[in-house]
């Protein structure tokens, strides 16, 4: 699971209401009062004392009170604080595991397993189920040039894996010099060789989006020019990844402002694909709240995902994506269990 960059230290008392706090607010997203907190927490104290708690969390980050003289809600490090430290994990029903398993059988086709297990995630937690699409083969770029056409086009050649070349005429905002298209080829061949060609569109888009400002004129032109030569209409982003049960969110509870932030998500493909593809670096489960998730403009959602894998290699990940208050409880064991079933799926 992502982990805080700097992680709080709470006593019991303050740890336990906390708790108690993020579970109101999960159960029924409204601000939480003094009184209930009181009685959810089962302690035999004033509401001087729990303000005086409330306080000293809102100090640390923890808790916010959204409106004058009203309970508290969480926040984004409150939450994560929470699936950190606070959380129990509530485990799978032997009858539900069963009902996975059924539905994750090795009669089924690899294409059937993948669209189920996203089906299932999705049904289960009455979120939009993920699941991304194992690429075939690694696209390994051996080598690269760059030639100036005419009209502000550019040949690119790339050398992917041992002896496939492929041509692509690609077309800039600016002409480029020869010098200039020389330099951005010797950049990349010497940065980027042996890499697979989508990681390394990856990460220029990410150098492009925040970096920028930093970048020489080289680096830049390097950037700009290899990124347009490697995406292009055919590089299989259309079918990297299946998203199931978007229509879940709009019966979650979320308001119009954050069902419109999570919508907007899906329609950000590329970011998405990056999202993903962080999670396949690491095993078992992540968990993304909020600005974790990485893209702009959206706040109030989480991103839960576990890789499945084949003989210990990890081909993709099975994932849910949807508000920030949502029963993580449950949520986690599902994504976990079903990525678990489906990898053995896969094996057989």
């Amino acid at each position: 699971m992502t982990a805080t960059d700097k992680p709080q230290i709470l006593n019991e008392r303050a740890a336990l209401l906390l708790k108690k706090l993020v579970l109101s607010y999960i159960s029924d997203g409204q601000p939480v009062g003094s009184k209930k907190l009181a009685h959810d927490a089962g302690l035999d104290i004033s509401s001087a004392t729990i303000r005086n708690v409330m306080s000293s969390l809102e100090q640390k980050g923890l808790v916010t009170a959204p409106h004058t003289s009203a309970g508290r809600i969480p926040t984004e490090e409150g939450l994560r604080f929470f699936v950190d430290s606070l959380l129990e994990i509530t485990p799978l029903k032997r009858q539900l595991v069963n009902q996975l398993k059924k539905q994750l059988n090795t009669d089924k086709g690899t294409d059937n397993l993948l669209n189920n297990a996203s089906r299932m995630v999705s049904q289960l937690t009455q979120m939009a189920g993920i699941i991304t699409i194992p690429r075939p083969n690694q696209s390994a770029l051996r080598h690269v040039e760059f030639l100036p056409l005419s009209e502000r086009r550019v040949l690119a050649i790339l050398v992917i894996n041992e002896k496939e070349v492929q041509n692509r005429v690609i077309h800039l905002e600016r002409e480029y010099s020869a010098d200039e298209l020389r330099s951005a080829a010797s950049f990349i061949n010497q940065n980027f060789a042996g890499k697979d060609v989508f990681a390394i569109r990856e990460s220029l888009l990410h150098e492009l989006e925040t970096a920028r400002e930093r970048m020489d004129s080289i680096m830049q032109s390097a950037v700009e020019v290899a990124t347009r030569a490697l995406t292009t209409e055919d590089n299989g982003e259309a079918e990297a990844y299946v998203l199931r049960g978007e229509s879940n969110l709009m019966r979650h509870g979320a308001d119009s402002r954050q069902l419109q932030q999570l919508l907007e998500m899906f329609n950000h493909k590329r970011k998405m694909l990056g999202l993903l593809d962080r999670c396949i670096q690491a095993e078992g489960v992540k968990i993304f709240i909020g600005h974790e998730v990485g893209i702009e403009g959206i706040g109030d959602c989480s991103v839960v995902t576990a890789p499945y894998s084949v003989d210990g290699q990890i081909l993709g990940v099975l994932g849910v994506i949807g508000p920030s208050r949502i029963q993580y409880d449950q949520v986690v064991p599902v994504v976990d269990v079903t990525a678990r079933i489906l990898s053995e799926a896969l094996r057989h």
